[in-house]
């Protein structure tokens, strides 16, 4: 009996005990490290790129007046790039006293029709089995869309959002633990 029960009493309760920390960069350029506790890896990251864009961007050098381009071409107007924007935000809370979240859940428009999900300065309680979803049930999962396993249990992290998903029918992300079809924590969007 004791075979049995303390290894799955041990699966059960050490998550409880574990602490993982994810820092993953955002897709909002220059939008920092989205955690305290990622303050470092994101900006070396954000060094690192910033490097070299200044060395693709740099000015060309000067054209000798032998090899001049001719005469100037009609001015061609090009569409405004498509800056990621923030289409959705809430704030985490946990679902009780025990099992408590806190944090930013961002919804990001990165390109025209395409979405990602950002938890930023993220906290929650680890559990067995945590999944991440939107949700047009805060307090469930019925008709929610599953975005993956939940990367850490502190941090800034993103999730993709499948193509094609209209992201007007989820009002919340939220954490769910599938074994025991819990509520961990849940950011209503605003």
């Amino acid at each position: 009996m004791l075979a049995v029960g303390i290894p799955a009493g041990w699966y059960t309760i050490s998550p409880l005990f574990e602490r993982e920390t994810v820092c993953e960069a955002s897709p909002i350029a220059g939008a920092g490290a989205g955690s305290e506790k990622c303050a470092g890896v994101a900006i070396a990251a954000a060094r690192s790129s910033t490097t070299a864009t200044s060395a693709a961007t740099a000015a060309p050098a000067a054209t000798p007046a032998a090899t001049a381009a001719p005469a100037a071409t009609p001015a061609t107007t090009e569409a405004p790039q498509f800056q990621p924007r923030v289409a959705g935000e809430g704030e985490f809370r946990g679902a009780d006293d025990f099992h408590f979240g806190r944090g930013q859940a961002l919804l990001i428009e990165t390109a025209p029709g395409q979405y990602t999900l950002r938890f930023e300065n993220f906290s929650v309680r680890n559990g067995p089995d945590l999944f991440v979803y939107l949700s047009n049930d805060p307090g469930g999962i019925s008709d929610a869309l599953l975005l993956g396993d939940l990367k850490g249990t502190d941090g800034a992290f993103n999730y993709d959002v499948p193509a094609g998903t209209d992201v007007s029918r989820f009002n919340s992300a939220i954490v769910w633990c599938r074994q025991f079809a819990v509520l961990f924590a849940t950011a209503t969007f605003a």
